[in-house]
């Protein structure tokens, strides 16, 4: 038979080509050898001297997961189920007490002498005793140490075990900040993009396909082989802390976002393509959050024991499955639907109309196995949310586990609770021994046939996602080409443009924009109270510059008074406030305050008398009412800039550049100013570019914007553009669909497509 393969070795590796069909990458140090068959090469990774079904490339994934995944112990299936702590590469934190810790052949990375693509001592342990193949990776230092890294975990992983390569995740890392600055010419790490809801403002499906393309052609260079998005939750309460990172409230746009999304991350063409439009250039998407996570009462977020009630007052529920059933589970490309669907952690509140549970969604039965699995069909992975499965916290607003609803059973337990509810993997759990015991004690409850099969059940769906991306023949990246690619010049180019596309005018009295370039302007420092963290944590009090001065500088002539000033620009953002108080409840209170989206101290006078859901185990009571409480966002003196310019700068132009996390009551400074640009997290330069004329503004509002606190407390948590929106001094109204260009309303086949 003659040889139908070719081989070539490159820093410590070995690839070889096959005819019409795949390259190989192995490790020269990894042990395993190839098998030839009918003239072919073939990876034998599990060593045994001949072709097993898992190693022939010429298999559909499929019947190659189900071979390998009958071959595994139940700790090896364990460990596939599991997902690796936040890796950062290289990790400089050595103290053990800390949620992100490393070392290096027993010292910390600054003393180790190590590489900074070396592997930490956690890395082999949890993959060599616990099976972990499933890897979150948080920070990466570069392309380069990103690609080498890779290349020693994947060569780590060719080494032991059956040889299956590690399935590197990411959370969104193509968001950018203020102070980044753009060069047509140039490079960067990564291509910037703006947040979820500000990819919704160009109203472009096309647009953010092509972020997919792109984030996955990055991601891969990476090795990153799954993203742990989109977020394609219905955003139907205004006050939700995740507003940001969704496509907004309105259900077809965000559905046909959905699609265009998976389909830009998960479809391989040409040369990179396998089967079935997966291939070397795919990314699985895992899409979340199941069955929704917009509709936590009052706004707040189960991230925490205060929020973790989803409710449905306008019985909308259904509503809220169609961005998964309609657009995620419909892919308009060959890969057919998204690979992973990720839970939210919310109760959906009386929503289980089958065994009446009001548990987390991933531990629900109902939930997962009638609805998503049966009724809708979804055979791919399903991953808990992060951290479920351990304990709550001692106290309500602590940033602990979240397992609601099941906090009286034991840990094991409530990992079989959900592994029999349909899920398959555990997020942010990376230890394999409560697994282990979950499957023994549904042994004692089920048999070992039955547990055994729903094990390698959840084997082969795991698996499948691996094959797929050609990650068994080559995990190995090429380090001049990761470099070359990630942040290049086009993609960057297109990042950039993204943003600008993004960018929401809503007012332009008198058409006081753009601005002449090098106008003399005075910008206003910003100042922020302390509050709560996302971790729960008090932040500084701060007073800071809100933009670069050195891009600022390329635009404007800037002053040090606004006396001095022809313009004005003040630059705020949406309302921070928290929704729960660790001093009320010390005050004799509930905790509970009300969300605020003004800016001025609110006291809800108009919100519900009872809550619709409540009960926790810290707590004596379940009505979570804030009613007739106040609070003030830490961020109030933003009005009190904007209202100061006005007062100092007269009959001088006062422009408002609004950074949007949350739809935002303008009413309180909109009469007072000539110009409000909006923004979804984008780089101040694309604010600049839209306020000077360089690029004509084109944004849409994905959202609504409230009249007043009134209507955001009417509006009902599950149901979609039902607020009274805010109408400034011009006569526009701030609905869903709204944006000026320089010549006035946009009316264009976007806003004909997707009308409210």
């Amino acid at each position: 038979m003659n040889q139908k393969w070719t081989s070539r070795a490159k820093d410590n590796l070995t690839f070889i080509t096959n005819e019409n069909g795949a390259t190989l990458g192995l490790a020269n140090d990894s042990g395993v050898g190839i098998v030839e068959v009918d003239g072919y090469a073939f990876k034998n990774l599990s060593r045994s001297g001949q072709l097993e079904p898992y190693e022939d490339w010429r298999l559909d994934a499929k019947t190659r997961a189900q071979d390998l995944a009958a071959r595994l112990s139940i700790e090896a299936i364990a460990g596939l189920m599991l997902y690796s702590p936040h890796q950062l590469i290289p990790n400089p934190i050595a103290d053990p007490k800390a949620y992100f810790h490393a070392t290096y052949n027993g010292q910390p990375f600054t003393a180790s002498g190590a590489q900074p693509y070396d592997l930490s001592d956690q890395q082999k342990k949890f993959m060599l005793e616990d099976h972990v193949r499933h890897i979150l990776v948080m920070v990466l230092a570069s392309p380069e140490i990103a690609a080498r890294w890779n290349n020693k975990i994947q060569a780590f992983a060719e080494s032991i075990g059956w040889g299956i390569p590690a399935n590197n995740s990411s959370d969104p890392r193509h968001g950018t900040s203020g102070d980044a600055e753009f060069n047509g010419g140039a490079g960067g790490e990564i291509s910037k993009w703006p947040d979820g809801i500000g990819l919704a403002a160009t109203f472009d499906p096309a647009l953010v396909k092509c972020f997919g393309e792109i984030a996955a052609a990055e991601y891969r260079a990476l090795g990153i082989g799954t993203a742990l998005s989109p977020q394609i939750d219905l955003a139907t309460d205004p006050r939700w802390m995740r507003f940001n990172g969704t496509f907004g409230e309105h259900t077809q746009l965000a559905t046909d976002l959905a699609k265009a999304y998976c389909d830009g991350f998960q479809t391989s063409m040409g040369e990179a393509a396998i089967k079935d439009g997966w291939g070397y250039r795919s990314v699985n998407t895992m899409v979340k959050h199941w069955p929704g996570g917009g509709s936590g009462e009052a706004g707040r977020d189960a991230h925490y024991a205060f929020g973790k009630y989803a409710v449905y007052p306008g019985n909308n529920f259904d509503e809220h499955l169609k961005p998964f059933t309609e657009g995620a589970f419909k892919l308009d490309g060959p890969t057919g639907m998204a690979s992973a669907v990720m839970p939210y952690y919310t109760i959906s509140c009386n929503q289980d109309i089958k065994n009446g549970e009001n548990v987390g969604n991933s531990y629900n039965e109902y939930i997962i196995k009638d609805l998503l699995r049966e009724k809708y069909g979804y055979d791919g992975v399903v991953c808990t949310d992060w951290g479920i499965t351990g304990d709550h916290g001692a106290t309500i607003e602590q940033f602990a586990s979240r397992c609601w609803g099941v906090e009286s059973l034991t840990v094991a337990e409530r990992h079989l609770k959900i592994i029999l509810a349909g899920a398959d993997q555990f997020g942010g759990n990376s230890e394999a021994q409560p697994i282990i015991e979950a499957y023994q004690l549904g042994c004692e409850r089920f048999g070992e046939a039955f547990m055994r099969a729903r094990f390698e059940q959840s084997a082969v769906r795991l698996l499948v996602n691996i094959f797929r991306l050609g990650l068994f023949e080559n995990p190995y990246l090429d380090v001049d080409d990761s470099v070359a690619l990630v942040g290049n010049p086009d993609f960057m180019q297109a990042g950039y443009e993204a943003q600008l596309k993004s960018i929401t005018l809503l007012k332009n009295k008198n058409n006081v924009l753009p601005l002449p370039k090098k106008t003399k302007v005075y910008i206003p420092q910003r100042q922020i109270k302390s509050y709560l963290d996302f971790f729960s944590q008090p932040t500084e009090a701060r007073t800071f510059d809100p933009v670069s001065r050195a891009i600022a500088d390329k635009y404007f002539e800037l002053v040090d008074k606004p006396e001095d000033a022809e313009a004005a620009i003040v630059f705020m953002e949406s309302p921070i406030t928290n929704s729960y108080s660790p001093e009320d409840v010390r005050l004799g209170g509930n905790g509970y305050l009300p969300h605020s989206l003004q800016y001025r101290p609110y006291t809800a006078k108009t919100a519900r008398a009872t809550s619709i859901a409540g009960g926790d185990p810290l707590e004596s009571f379940t009505n979570r009412s804030y009613k007739d409480k106040t609070n003030t966002a830490a961020n109030e003196s933003d009005l009190d800039t904007v209202l100061t310019m006005k007062q100092v700068m007269k009959d001088k132009p006062v422009i408002v550049s609004l950074r949007m996390k949350n739809p935002t009551v303008v009413a309180e400074f909109e009469p007072y100013v000539d110009a409000i640009v909006a923004d979804f997290t984008v780089q101040t330069q694309a604010v600049f570019d839209i306020i000077t004329g360089a690029v004509a503004p084109s944004g849409l509002l994905p959202l609504q914007m409230p009249l007043d606190m009134a209507t955001v407390e009417s509006q009902l948590e599950d149901v979609a553009l039902d607020m009274t929106c805010y109408q400034d001094s011009e006569g526009h109204v701030y609905d869903f669909g709204f944006g000026l260009n320089f010549q006035g309303v946009i009316r264009d086949e976007r806003t004909a497509r997707y009308k409210k």
